[in-house]
């Protein structure tokens, strides 16, 4: 019989052009071992989706299987599913090994080949579940476990000149999408073909501006009438009618970088309930993005548009927070947990943090001005304020349309 190993190295074919130089990647690598060094930790052991990206380059799909990127003082090696084959060793920097499927856990045997067993692991607690927690105690038998989740989330806050560089041509990605969506707004259309001229414009632009990328998970959220109530509610083929609230929210994803623009509009024209509440919302947004500086907190920040809204009647329809970071993250991964403008977050924001000013009011159904308002830039902090970089315009005399 064939022998069938747990795992093996399948280096096919060249390695890809990744979106950031290798000095990038080993730059992050040289600090995350800094931090090993100084927490006590031995080899670090990724299992989600943002770290691996972050600190490898490779964005993985999981679909009912585990990866993991291994990072020790002397390598890093991502982990990865036969069903794969090389295209995780093409688009990694560093090593790669893939585990197969004839025996169960053969991916904590692969772990701990680079690992190795008996050392102090780094782990990332906000993401490994209890069920692999057992296994990778039971496999590598650590001497002691460190969670890695928060200082490895602080470093991603803080970005790079090149990834500066990414999350702007996000931005304006974003807003080719925003405005392919307004010239298909009229009444009469679905709100799923408004989205698809979006998605479309955005795609074709990432590929333009990245031929050498991988490309995946661009996406739009556009909401017509009741559907703005919820910032991240589904597309529908609800018909768009004259008068309609819309929300306008494209999500343009870059190598695991993710970007967004939000806009209210209206379909043809806009009562005076709403543009009442429209520009009461606008009003905060521009307070907000006044606000976004260094040495402030994120706290501080939601603290002054909170009473913006308090002194207007308005705070009881906020319903989430501020605004949050952007980088390595996406809709159904990732989160800078520390960079989010909220009550309860104290981060002191810092030159080369990047974060969204998102203000959203939203009124129930047979009030007057019902709907959903939101608007949102990305700011990238600077010295001495901030760098606004989504372009797109908001507000009445821009975004009547159709």
């Amino acid at each position: 019989m064939t022998a069938r190993p747990n795992f093996y190295r399948f280096h096919n074919g060249e390695k890809a052009p990744l979106q950031f130089s290798e000095a990038e990647y080993e730059g992050r690598l040289q600090k995350l071992r800094q931090t090993m060094s100084d927490m006590g930790v031995d080899a670090a052991v990724f299992t989600s989706m943002h770290n691996v990206s972050y600190f490898s380059g490779f964005t993985y799909c999981a679909f009912g299987r585990p990866y993991a990127l291994v990072v020790t003082q002397s390598t890093s090696v991502t982990i990865s599913a036969g069903i794969d084959a090389g295209q995780p060793w093409r688009r990694s920097y560093g090593d790669n090994i893939t585990y197969t499927d004839w025996q169960r856990d053969n991916y904590w045997r692969a772990i701990e080949a680079v690992a190795d067993k008996g050392k102090s692991i780094g782990y990332e607690s906000d993401h490994l579940s209890l069920l692999q927690k057992a296994k990778l105690d039971s496999f590598l038998m650590p001497k002691q476990c460190v969670d890695l989740y928060e200082a490895s989330m602080v470093q991603r806050m803080h970005k790079s000149a090149e990834e500066l560089m990414l999350i702007r041509a996000g931005a304006a990605v974003a807003d080719v999408g925003g405005f392919a969506i307004k010239d298909a707004i009229r009444a009469g259309t679905r709100e799923i073909d408004v989205a698809m001229a979006g998605r479309d414009a955005m795609e074709a632009e990432i590929a333009k501006r990245f031929p050498d990328a991988e490309y995946r998970d661009t996406w739009v959220w556009f909401q017509s009438g009741i559907n703005t109530d919820g910032a991240h509610n589904p597309v529908t083929s609800r018909v768009l009618e004259r008068g309609d609230i819309l929300s306008l929210n494209t999500f343009p994803m870059i190598s695991g970088y993710y970007t967004a623009l939000e806009r209210t509009l209206f379909v043809g024209e806009v009562d005076d309930a709403s543009l009442k509440l429209w520009e009461a919302n606008i009003g905060a947004h521009e307070l907000g993005m006044s606000l976004l500086k260094s040495g402030v907190s994120c706290a501080a920040v939601t603290e002054e548009i909170n009473a913006f809204f308090a002194e207007r009647d308005l705070l009881q329809y906020r319903t989430f927070g501020y605004g949050h970071s952007f980088g390595v993250l996406s809709h159904y991964y990732g989160r800078e947990a520390g960079l989010e403008l909220r009550e309860d977050i104290d981060t002191v924001l810092e030159p080369g943090m990047v974060i969204s000013m998102e203000p959203m009011l939203t009124i129930a159904e047979g009030q007057p001005g019902a709907g959903g308002y939101r608007e949102h830039d990305i700011l990238i902090i600077t010295e001495d304020g901030n760098e606004n970089i989504t372009k797109y315009p908001y507000g009445p005399e821009f975004n009547v349309v159709g």
